[in-house]
């Protein structure tokens, strides 16, 4: 019969000073070990690149494991905006205004061939890249990208919510680089 205590694997706590009974550890550090398991992301998908979103929140790939199982259809209530698809130019404002109504902290994934670059669609009607209207964190390759993939971009999203500090957003960095696509 073998100790089922030693299948555990435990997490490792955020550096800090610990006791008996007490652990204490930055302000810093919790909200962002509390940011990093709840993102709720906003699927904003108009090609097959959100054929394979969807097949993240199935059984097989299980997007829940990772804290992001609530997708949101209001920007007011998402964390992360996940452009999935050709974006016709037509449409770059409307991206534009879902991003400036979600709330701060807010991260952007660019899936797919289309979403990072225009794809194959080298045409006048089409988007050379979401990062023409909107700052882009995590860009995820692909025609389309693998549901693995996407996980991968959202472990990323993850990493950059953990170690954010709490003061970035306001920063004169953060706010050019806002000023730089005309957003206020």
């Amino acid at each position: 019969m073998s100790d089922s205590n030693n299948d555990i694997k435990l997490v490792d706590a955020p550096d800090g000073v610990s006791g008996a009974g007490f652990f204490a550890t930055s302000f810093e550090k919790v909200i962002g070990l509390a940011r990093k398991h709840s993102l709720w992301p906003l699927p904003f998908a108009t090609s097959c690149c959100g054929i394979e979103y969807m097949a993240t929140m199935g059984s097989n790939y299980d997007i829940s494991r990772f804290g992001s199982e609530r997708p949101s259809f209001s920007p007011r209530q998402a964390d992360i905006l996940m452009v999935m698809g050709t974006i016709a130019k037509k449409m770059g404002p409307v991206v534009k205004q879902v991003y400036e109504q979600m709330a701060e902290p807010r991260w952007v994934i660019a899936v797919g061939a289309c979403a990072s670059s225009g794809g194959i669609f080298d045409t006048y009607s089409v988007l050379q890249g979401i990062d023409r209207v909107v700052p882009v964190d995590v860009y995820v390759p692909g025609c389309p990208p693998r549901p693995e993939q996407i996980l991968d971009g959202l472990m990323r999203v993850q990493e950059l919510a953990e170690n954010e500090s709490l003061r970035r957003r306001n920063s004169p960095e953060y706010q050019a680089l806002l000023a730089s696509y005309n957003i206020k």
